[in-house]
């Protein structure tokens, strides 16, 4: 090949596109938590082609401390989303029942429990995104046959601690 030929095949090669975003831009991290808060999965956002890919956005929160404290806020903003989806799901009864080919109204099960499903799922993350509002709460007490579990002041600890040490020395008091 010659040298002109070699030239005319640099020159007629594409031009390079500028692919995903690998540098940290304030307007990216701010559409990234717009979205989150949304409701929509980062998987689904670094899908556009004029995203990061998802490696690089949790890069970029390690990086970030500023990014980090703004994606969380968007994350637990995402649970109250979830929470209004709950409801609205809930609440949409429209494909739960059917006329069939003989005019019977019949209920869809599988409506039903798919609707169940979107609900347990979000019922689910929410919990995980903001378990203080809406994870399950845990009640600690005593075994039915015994009373709760009382509290104690630091005086009455420290007495109960040095009672048990003294028995346990053999020093009954």
């Amino acid at each position: 090949m010659s040298d002109d030929t070699k030239d005319q095949t640099r020159d007629a090669a594409p031009a390079k596109s500028p692919g995903r975003p690998s540098t940290f831009t304030q307007e990216i991290a701010d559409f990234i938590c717009e979205s989150l808060m949304e409701g929509h999965s980062l998987r689904s956002i670094c899908a556009a082609d004029d995203m990061p890919n998802k490696g690089t956005v949790f890069r970029w929160l390690a990086a970030n401390k500023e990014f980090s404290d703004q994606y969380a806020r968007a994350r637990e903003a995402q649970a109250d989303c979830l929470f209004d989806d709950i409801l609205e799901i809930a609440d949409d009864g429209r494909n739960d029942r059917y006329v069939d080919d003989e005019g019977v109204a019949r209920t869809d099960y599988d409506v039903i429990a798919r609707s169940k499903l979107r609900v347990d799922a979000r019922k689910w993350m929410a919990a995980k995104l903001r378990p203080r509002v809406y994870g399950d709460k845990l009640a600690i007490g005593g075994a039915d046959d015994l009373p709760p579990i009382k509290t104690m002041t630091d005086e009455e600890l420290d007495a109960a601690i040095a009672k048990a040490a003294a028995a346990a020395n053999g020093n009954h008091e």
